[in-house]
């Protein structure tokens, strides 16, 4: 179970939940400047502009560490990492929402992070685990799974962003296709996309199908049986 520390105005509050994202706690440099000539300055002191925007609060421009983001960047699900960022001693609650990335170091240029309160709903990506390749019928009959949809974008409450979704594959047969709706959802989340029932996954067949080998034994068995045939005739 994580521990999801919500700090609000009133102060900091413990939300618990079993399968939640883990918060990460950042902390930040507030910008007096802004501007490419500040940011470009920024970034020659090992850092990386960003600004925190959203819930009817007014834009405040910061500085993070380098490397430091960097670590974070390269970790899966980055945009749906929930993040209390501390700039002079004063938390606030974010989601990444935006990296601007250096066309061929692909280092951070410059990161948007929107502000996120307990009410609010936001629209994420949530990476989609496969349970029980083993016991999938039609993956031992020498099946492929087909994943479609490695991850899907759900509406989320903010302070209960889930890590994963789970699709068990125990006893599904080639030619099964998962759509959205026979995956069980976290309370609260939704798909984004409303207006189908959109495919996660299929089991497919191999190339060449699954009776190759039945067939290719068939042929051996007439061959023979045609030659024994002309043998007694």
């Amino acid at each position: 179970m994580y521990a999801l520390f919500f700090y609000t105005p009133g102060g900091r509050r413990l939300i618990e939940g079993d399968n939640l994202m883990e918060t990460i706690d950042i902390k930040a440099e507030a910008r007096s400047q802004v501007g490419k000539g500040s940011a470009r300055a920024a970034r020659r002191a090992g850092l990386v502009p960003a600004v925190i925007y959203g819930n009817k609060q007014s834009a405040i421009p910061i500085t993070l560490d380098a490397n430091k983001w960097r670590q974070l960047m390269n970790k899966p699900g980055i945009f749906s990492q929930l993040m209390n960022i501390d700039v002079n001693n004063e938390k606030h609650f974010v989601l990444p929402r935006d990296i601007q990335q250096h066309p061929v170091s692909e280092e951070a240029e410059h990161i948007d992070f929107l502000r996120v309160t307990k009410n609010a709903t936001v629209a994420v990506g949530i990476n989609v685990e496969f349970l029980n390749e083993d016991k999938c019928t039609g993956l031992k009959m020498g099946g492929v799974l087909n994943i479609v949809r490695a991850q899907v974008e759900l509406n989320c409450p903010a302070i209960s962003i889930p890590e994963k979704i789970t699709v068990d594959l125990e006893g599904l047969n080639v030619g099964h296709t998962i759509h959205i709706s026979s995956i069980s959802l976290p309370e609260g989340c939704t798909p984004t996309i409303t207006d189908r029932d959109f495919t996660v996954a299929t089991i497919a067949a191999p190339r060449g199908g699954l009776g190759d080998a039945e067939e290719d034994e068939d042929k051996e068995d007439t061959i023979e049986d045609t030659e024994e045939e002309k043998s007694d005739s």
